[in-house]
């Protein structure tokens, strides 16, 4: 008799756009996947690693040919782009990342979602309109993301940043007590939620401390990232933990 192989139906792809130096967004987001989702990235340089990303390194970053990242992701056949670097479209404004996600959307027929943009969405989705922000970004560049969330209709009340400029692989050796530290310090009394952005920092495993420490939400690049791409998808995620009160009390939304 012919064995039966049993199998799981094919799974959801998700297409990350990765810089890359970039370690941390991959494993944030495959910790968030729900069963049935699959991570393929395809990874983008073209930068000094060791320079400080402020506004220009970003602005040029994000205009660099992205033809062969799509490409690369469509072969995989994935069912949505995620474009993980939050400060590539935060220093351009919310028109010029609208903008960048249809012209992703443009290239590979899927739809797209930006971080920047994610963070937008998620902090919309938790019903915060004053927040505190934190970053590893240079002053002019988190300036600029505090710009961008404001231009959304989110006021940003509180700021902390780093006293030192750090390099792409310094933001990268950061630890996730790094990330609880600087909410604490931008938290502020009339803060209903801490953004604390960037791809490339442990952040996420901060959250539930953070928001045990503060009773407020936490929002972080790579959750809000992926919660935008599993909304889009309407794919229930309330049962991943690990992403904090946005999963928690959103994920089961479709």
């Amino acid at each position: 008799m012919r064995k039966i192989i049993p199998y799981a139906p094919r799974s959801t792809r998700i297409g990350l756009i990765v810089p890359s130096s970039n370690t941390n967004v991959e494993p944030d987001c495959v910790s968030l996947c729900p069963a049935g989702v699959t991570i393929h990235s395809a990874r983008s340089g073209g930068y000094d690693v060791e320079a400080i990303p402020d506004s220009n390194e970003m602005r040029n970053f994000v205009r660099q040919s992205l033809d062969q990242n799509c490409q690369d992701l469509m072969d995989a056949r994935v069912d949505i782009i995620a474009y993980g670097c939050t400060s590539a479209t935060l220093a351009d404004g919310p028109a010029f990342d609208a903008e960048f996600c249809q012209n992703l959307t443009a290239m590979t027929g899927r739809p797209a979602i930006t971080t920047a943009g994610a963070l937008v969405t998620a902090v919309h989705q938790i019903g915060a309109t004053r927040v505190a922000f934190t970053s590893p970004y240079v002053k002019i560049l988190s300036d600029e993301a505090v710009s961008y969330l404001t231009q959304c209709g989110i006021e940003v009340v509180n700021t902390a940043s780093f006293d030192q400029r750090l390099s792409s692989l310094e933001q990268n050796a950061l630890t996730p007590q790094d990330a609880y530290n600087m909410a604490l310090k931008a938290d502020h009394k009339d803060a209903q939620a801490i953004v604390i952005s960037c791809t490339d920092y442990r952040a996420l495993e901060a959250v539930p401390a953070i928001e045990h420490a503060l009773g407020k939400p936490v929002i972080t690049s790579n959750q809000a990232l992926m919660f935008a791409c599993l909304k889009r998808l309407s794919i229930p995620c309330a049962d991943l933990a690990g992403g904090g009160h946005l999963f928690t009390q959103f994920g089961a939304m479709t």
